[in-house]
């Protein structure tokens, strides 16, 4: 059974901002929506009430407001439901509920068909009354690529790259929404660059399902190991200028892309001088 769809798919915009939750503020949000960027998303595994999607939609006001993801496992779909009404009352029309099955490394034997479990939680939401388009599936591979189609407005992938994206397009035809996310570094200090690039990219290329997507589509094993080669660094993470950051987001909405929300590294330092650079770069809203 599928929900059905409201007629009320919010407005995604060409580009968002993607920043984990705990660093993701009210004030951020302003700034983006302000900038005119279409979507804040809320990265990580915000807990199933959605108070930090409450916070960022009561402090902002036409910007769409996503999760990036809810993770399945540790956020019940009954309490999700739930969560996405009261939002839908106070603010109508302008959340997403991304849904996601993490990672197997992170969750041990609890990590059990996922895909079943994936299909189990989307029965859920329909039986709460989630509307279809009003939610999308973190996918990386064929089968949820196409079961995001099928159960929800589109697909949020995280750590793809154009290719992934030509790729996704082509799985799921011209309808679903296709939003993947970017990251980025605005610095045109290369060693500087890179060396963040791989901080970040440290606890990611060892996950099974990112190897085994990037491996699909143009990077081989040895690219990868080791902290990666300095060009599969600058593929994954590109850095420079704010032309070069913003050929990096045309370079998934030329092959396919929707929308592309960015992920403004080092996470440690604020990202508002490059959200804005790239605001202009990229004549937003």
């Amino acid at each position: 059974m599928t929900a059905s769809a409201s007629g009320s798919t919010p407005t995604f915009g060409r580009v968002g901002f993607w920043r984990g939750g705990p660093l993701l503020t009210p004030e951020l949000a302003v700034t983006a929506e302000r900038l005119g960027y279409g979507t804040v998303w809320i990265g990580g595994s915000p807990d199933a009430d959605l108070v930090v999607a409450e916070r960022l939609l009561d402090a902002t006001e036409r910007v769409t407001v996503a999760t990036g993801i809810v993770n399945i496992w540790k956020s019940p779909a009954v309490e999700v439901a739930a969560s996405f009404h009261r939002l839908e009352r106070s603010h109508p029309g302008r959340f997403v509920l991304g849904i996601g099955i993490g990672h197997r490394e992170a969750l041990g034997d609890q990590y059990q068909q996922p895909y079943a479990a994936l299909v189990a939680y989307l029965d859920a939401l329909d039986a709460g009354g989630v509307p279809a388009d009003r939610r999308v599936i973190a996918a990386l591979g064929p089968r949820t690529l196409r079961l995001s189609a099928e159960r929800a407005a589109g697909t949020h992938p995280y750590l793809s790259t154009p290719e992934h994206t030509r790729f996704a397009r082509d799985v799921l035809g011209p309808g679903p929404v296709l939003a993947p996310e970017q990251r980025l570094i605005s610095s045109t200090d290369v060693a500087a660059a890179r060396e963040a690039a791989r901080d970040f990219l440290s606890s990611y290329l060892s996950l099974s399902n990112y190897r085994r997507t990037l491996e699909a589509h143009g990077f081989t094993a040895a690219e990868l190991d080791g902290g990666g080669t300095d060009d599969a660094v600058d593929a994954l993470v590109p850095h420079g200028s704010p032309a070069d950051l913003a050929a990096a987001v045309r370079g998934h909405l030329a092959a396919g892309a929707d929308h592309v929300c960015v992920q403004i590294l080092p996470k440690t330092e604020s990202p508002l001088d490059a959200l804005e650079a790239l605001a202009i770069e990229l004549g937003l809203p």
